[in-house]
Order: C-alpha cells, then sequence, then structure tokens
C-alpha cells in the first residue's frame, strides 16, 4: 500500500512538473519565434528583417517620437505620482482610502477610453465646453493632436504607478530614523529634503522607470492622439504596417517589434541596475504613514490635492458623459438636445456592440478562470522549488507582461499564423488567439497574489496533513486552497479588470466578428461615430469602477500588497 501511496505522489509531482513546464513554454514560444523571424532564421544578413527595418527612416522617426512622449509622459508621472505618495502617505490628510481610490483609477481605465474623454473635454467639437459657451471656433487645431497632448495623457495614465512604488518605499520608512532627527531639533522641512528624498530614491527610480517603460508600450494614446496628426510611435507604426497587408509585413513587424522590446527590456535593466546604485538597509519599524501635521495648510492642501484630480479625473470622464447624451460632436447639452439614443443605439440596434461585449466578457473571464485552475499549482510546485530555479521560472513567466502589447500581439501571429502541428487547426482569426495572449500576459497578474499567500501560510498544517498520508493533490484541494481562495480570487480579479478593456494585444489580434470593447470604442471613434463610442466608453468607466470597488471590500482578507492602492 506504500508503494502505491509513493507511486502516486510520484505521479502527482511528475504531473505538477509538467504542468509548470508547460506555462513556461507558453510564455518563452512567442518570443523565441518573434525574434527567429527578426533575425530572419537566425542569420544576421542584410536582407534580414530587423536589418531592413533599421535602415528604414520612418523606424528612426517613430523611434524619436516614442523617446520623446515616453519621456515627457515620464516627467508628468514623477510629478503628479511623487506629490499624491507623499502628501497621503505622510501627512495628515483626512480620507486617505478615497484619495487613494480616486487617483488610482486613471491606471485602470483603459488609455483609449481616457484618450476619448480628453478629446471631448478640449477642440471646438466639446459638447462640455459648447454646453458652457467656450468652445473654440469650428476648424480650430485639436490641442491634444500634439506630441505634448499624447505625453501629457501617458504621464497621467502612468502616475499612480510612480505613486504605488514611491508609497512602498516611504511606509517601509523606519518611524525611528525621523523621530531622531525631530529629537535633534530638525524641522520639517529639513527630515523631508535630508533623509525622507534620499532615503526614497529608489521608489522614484523604479516608478520612473515603469512609466517610462509602460508609456513606451502604450498603444490607445498614441493612437487615437497620434494617427490622426501623422505623429507615429513605434506601436502605431507597427500597427500601420499591420494594416497595409504588404507581401513583407510580418518580417517588418517582427523587425519593428524586436526593436521595441529591446528597448523596453533596456529600461527594466536600468531600472534594476540603478535601484542597486540607489539602495540604502533600512532598521526600524515601516509599514504605516508618519502623519506630519499640516497645521492650517491642510485645509488648503487638501483643496489643491482636490482641484488636481477634478483636473485629471473628473472634468474629462463628465465630458465624456456629456459627449454620450448629446445628438453629436459639438452640439451643447441642454434640456432640447439631451438625448439617451446613443445608449439606445448601443443596448438595442448594435449587433456589434453586444458582440464586443460578450467577447470581452468571455475572453476576460475566461482568462481569469483558466489562470486561477493553473496558477495554484503552479504556486505551489514553484514554492517547493530551490530559490535561483523559482527566481529564473518567474522571471520567464513575466516576460510576456513586461514586453509591450504589441510586440506579444506580433509573436503569437507570427506563433499560430499557420496550422497548429499534428491536430491542423489554426488559431489565426479567431476569440481564441486573443484568449491564448492573455493568459501568457496576464498569468503573472494572477500568480504573485497566489504566491504571496502562500508564502505566508504555516508550513505545519500541510506537514500534518503529509503525515496522515495526504496526496499532493488532496493537501491542495483540502487546506492550500481554502486558505489562498481570497487571494487566488483577487488575482482573477485583476485579470478580469486587465483584460476586459485591453487593446494594445486584441488591436492587432481581432477579426471581423471577434472584436473586443476595447477595439470597439477604438474603430468607432476612428470612423467618425464619437457619440457612440462615448457611449460604450462610459460603461466601461462603470464596469471598471464597479470591479476596484469589489476588490477594495475584500481587500481586509487579503495579503498585504494584492489590491495595489491598499497598504
Amino acid at each position: 500500500m506504500m508503494d502505491n501511496a509513493s507511486r502516486g505522489a510520484d505521479r502527482q509531482r511528475r504531473l505538477l512538473t509538467a504542468l509548470t513546464i508547460l506555462i513556461v513554454l507558453l510564455s518563452l514560444a512567442p518570443s523565441a519565434r518573434l525574434i527567429i523571424e527578426a533575425l530572419g532564421g537566425l542569420e544576421l544578413r542584410d536582407e534580414a528583417p530587423l536589418a531592413q527595418v533599421l535602415g528604414d527612416p520612418d523606424t528612426w522617426q517613430a523611434l524619436w517620437h516614442s523617446l520623446v512622449t515616453s519621456a515627457l509622459g515620464m516627467l508628468i508621472a514623477l510629478a503628479l505620482g511623487s506629490l499624491f505618495a507623499f502628501i497621503i502617505t505622510l501627512t495628515d490628510v483626512r480620507a486617505k482610502g478615497i484619495w487613494v481610490f480616486c487617483f488610482m483609477l486613471p491606471m485602470m481605465i483603459p488609455p483609449q477610453v481616457t484618450a476619448l474623454a480628453w478629446l471631448q473635454l478640449f477642440g471646438p467639437a466639446s459638447p462640455l465646453l459648447a454646453s458652457l459657451g467656450l468652445a473654440p471656433e469650428l476648424g480650430s487645431p485639436q490641442p491634444l493632436y500634439s506630441p505634448a497632448g499624447i505625453g501629457l495623457l501617458l504621464g497621467i495614465q502612468s502616475a499612480p504607478l510612480v505613486f504605488l512604488a514611491l508609497r512602498t518605499s516611504l511606509l517601509a520608512l523606519p518611524r525611528e530614523l525621523v523621530e531622531a532627527a525631530r529629537i535633534q531639533g530638525a524641522c520639517q522641512r529639513q527630515v523631508w529634503g535630508q533623509i525622507i528624498v534620499p532615503i526614497t530614491r529608489s521608489g522614484l527610480v523604479a516608478g520612473g522607470a515603469m512609466a517610462f517603460t509602460a508609456s513606451l508600450g502604450n498603444f490607445g494614446i498614441p493612437a487615437m492622439l497620434g494617427i490622426p496628426a501623422g505623429y507615429l510611435v513605434l506601436p502605431t507604426l507597427i500597427y500601420q504596417r499591420m494594416a497595409s497587408f504588404g507581401t513583407n509585413v510580418l518580417a517588418e513587424m517582427a523587425g519593428l517589434s524586436v526593436l521595441i522590446g529591446l528597448l523596453a527590456l533596456a529600461g527594466v535593466a536600468l531600472q534594476q541596475h540603478l535601484l542597486r546604485r540607489s539602495r540604502f538597509g533600512l532598521i526600524g519599524h515601516g509599514g504605516r504613514a508618519h502623519d506630519f501635521s499640516l497645521g492650517r495648510s491642510r485645509v488648503p492642501l487638501e483643496a489643491g490635492m482636490g482641484l488636481v484630480l477634478a483636473m485629471i479625473l473628473l472634468a474629462p470622464l463628465t465630458a465624456l458623459v456629456v459627449g454620450s447624451l448629446v445628438p453629436a460632436m459639438g452640439v451643447p447639452l441642454n434640456t432640447t438636445t439631451a438625448t439617451l439614443e446613443a445608449y439606445r443605439e448601443m443596448l438595442g440596434r448594435q449587433g456589434v456592440t453586444w458582440r464586443a461585449m460578450s467577447n470581452s466578457l468571455w475572453l476576460a473571464g475566461g482568462a481569469a478562470l483558466v489562470l486561477m485552475a493553473v496558477c495554484l499549482p503552479l504556486a505551489y510546485r514553484l514554492g517547493r522549488m530551490p530559490e535561483r530555479l523559482q527566481a529564473w521560472l518567474l522571471g520567464v513567466i513575466e516576460i510576456p507582461y513586461a514586453l509591450p502589447g504589441v510586440v506579444l500581439a506580433v509573436a503569437c501571429i507570427l506563433l499560430f499564423v499557420r496550422p497548429l502541428p499534428m491536430i491542423e487547426v489554426s488559431l489565426y482569426g479567431s476569440l481564441a488567439i486573443i484568449l491564448v495572449a492573455y493568459l501568457a500576459r496576464f498569468m503573472v497578474v494572477c500568480l504573485k497574489p497566489v504566491t504571496a499567500s502562500l508564502g505566508q501560510l504555516d508550513a505545519s498544517l500541510e506537514e500534518a496533513a503529509q503525515l496522515a498520508g495526504a496526496s499532493p493533490w488532496r493537501r491542495l484541494v483540502t487546506i492550500i486552497m481554502p486558505l489562498t481562495a481570497p487571494a487566488l480570487a483577487a488575482g482573477g480579479i485583476l485579470v478580469f479588470l486587465t483584460a476586459v478593456n485591453e487593446l494594445t494585444v486584441s488591436a492587432l489580434l481581432w477579426s471581423a466578428g471577434n472584436e473586443t470593447l476595447g477595439v470597439l470604442i477604438f474603430n468607432l471613434d476612428e470612423g467618425g461615430d464619437s457619440v457612440l463610442a462615448s457611449a460604450v466608453a462610459v460603461v466601461v468607466v462603470v464596469l471598471v469602477a464597479a470591479l476596484m470597488l469589489t476588490l477594495n471590500l475584500m481587500a481586509g482578507r487579503l495579503p498585504r500588497g494584492v489590491v495595489p492602492w491598499k497598504e
């Protein structure tokens, strides 16, 4: 009987190992196929697609545009994110949870929705400005169709990344260090400038690097603001080359994708290098805000923060709602012109809307459920591996998430453009290829909360079950799963929240009948139906806010760090 139990345990371990290998292959295969295509069969010759791309002046122009807009976005993100992180984490402002939630919302709103909301806010066709009598004359240029406009929205979109990175450093700041400086007679300004800012420099470096990398791979904002102005960055250049259907289009896209992928990985490597140089060893008790007293300045500072949030969040969303309630762009909203026709069209007569919503919900829900089922046994197996091997495998799994979405999309096209061997089934042009891309891209989003939760479990619980003769699968189902269920559910919700409005990957992978919500909003606006696009975008924002509130309610039962905007 002992031999049978031993053989059963070995089979289960082999199954877990096979699952781990399969997941690693899912993460590595698209990138490997992309590199092979770009290098022209691993031969570095002049005719190789990568060499041809590097010799094209359009590539270098798009590269320069990407660097300019990403750098501008990073600077804006650093200014906004650090301002809110320092004030909310270190001072005695009231309602900190509400401030954090509102500041994090722009990151969760899809980029194309952000761009559409701001387009509805400015320019001669703005219904909100027309309603207030402030609209510029017809024919006036749209100020957002510019590098500055793209950089501004990229900065607002990625400012929460800086906020999260810096807030983590601030919460780890030992209270004893600050209190010692105060005892020595240092004023708040000296404590701030000579202790807090230098010590938390690593958080600023990490946040800035993440903001730059996220801006570099962003597709929705540069597409909606840059394409009308003829200002192309690398992701939009790849999109236009894909639409050209040239004879060498896949090879060109592979070369461009490798270029932007190398830039993104170089940004990550630079971030790690700067972090090593700026990291301090801290001893003391962190994890709690310091609450510097603002005194009489608290009310004006809270009013200033409210004004900033009103400008970057409330005003664009108000313009988006107003834009969905008028019959046409440029028409002011009043009791005569107000109409719900766009919503009736969207919900009652537009079959594409329901199809896109169904596709998005199916893809996001399917990806969340599959990843929840896979990530628990994967995290369980990784936790029993040597630390070095575990770190390497986690790095491999994180590659599809670290790379820009357009790079992963091109890699999936190259990998699945031909039917799968042996079974002769083609994924290209179907929802299945988008699902596979989502599984590879968002696996780390679901895996990290589960890994964090497993790390907090008492090993004696499983050891006792093992001594009682429970197999690995039985221990996983009856002990590990109930204890990690909140983290597993949070990981699934985060995947669903991220995937349901995704555009960067699906913009290159969708086909007729397989539209997603992100693609639908982009196509409607590009086709001139901005009112209907606004109505769909309003529904998307409501969905995002509802999911974020659900996570907020679950935060008390989750490990620290699972819900990004909660301490």
